[in-house]
């Protein structure tokens, strides 16, 4: 049976190896094995409920420049041992949705997966960013099984409506343009564009409701 191990401990045990890399590849096989069970679950969905809220899947694996970035920005070394103890996102999932009652839905679902362990939840749904921001963030932990040990590592999950990915797809190019230093002007309509895709979100759920019970059909 494997040997249960932190990511240092079995950074430790293949110490011939480049701990960056070897750290990067556990993190990359947390992201494959955590866009597994979410293909699994899924596919479930069709299967049993023949009802599938999930709309795309997305994967994302932080690379070494980004992971720089956010060290120095934060205040910390660019090392091995920051980066597992600071760096919550280095493995990433985006689950898009078509409603954000269905974003609680899933998250609820996901939660309840054996081995599973939730760190921590960042609803910003319920509480939008001051930007206008809005997604539903789970910091999950999940056994990584390798050949020798099994690794605890973390991914963060985010799900989100298709207007807010619309949303947080173009306030990020706008961030990336102006480096985090985007005129005022483009704050304002941001913000105005949030609030506009949460009546929208709110309208279309309304809409899904009704059509639902007019169907006598539906899971959530």
């Amino acid at each position: 049976m494997a040997e249960e191990m932190s990511i240092q401990q079995y950074i430790q045990k293949h110490s011939e190896k480049d701990a960056f890399a070897t750290v990067m590849f556990v993190y990359q096989s947390a992201l494959i094995q955590m866009r597994s069970r979410i293909d699994v679950l899924n596919n479930e969905l069709s299967q049993v409920y023949s009802y599938n809220p999930i709309e795309y899947v997305k994967t994302r694996l932080k690379t070494p420049e980004s992971i720089m970035q956010k060290l120095r920005k934060q205040g910390h070394s660019f090392n091995v041992n920051d980066l597992i103890e600071y760096i919550h996102d280095i493995a990433g999932i985006r689950i898009t949705c078509s409603f954000f009652s269905e974003v609680y839905f899933l998250s609820d679902m996901i939660a309840k997966q054996d081995n599973l362990e939730v760190l921590s939840i960042k609803d910003y749904i319920k509480n939008p960013k001051e930007s206008g921001y809005m997604s539903y963030h789970m910091l999950l932990s999940i056994p990584v099984a390798l050949a020798d040990a099994v690794v605890p590592a973390k991914v963060e999950l985010q799900i989100r409506t298709m207007a807010m990915d619309f949303w947080a797809s173009l306030e990020h190019k706008i961030y990336y343009k102006y480096e985090g230093n985007a005129p005022d002007y483009f704050e304002r309509e941001l913000q105005e564009c949030a609030s506009i895709i949460s009546r929208l979100d709110t309208k279309m759920m309304s809409l899904n409701e009704a059509m639902k019970k007019i169907d006598g059909d539906g899971h959530i």
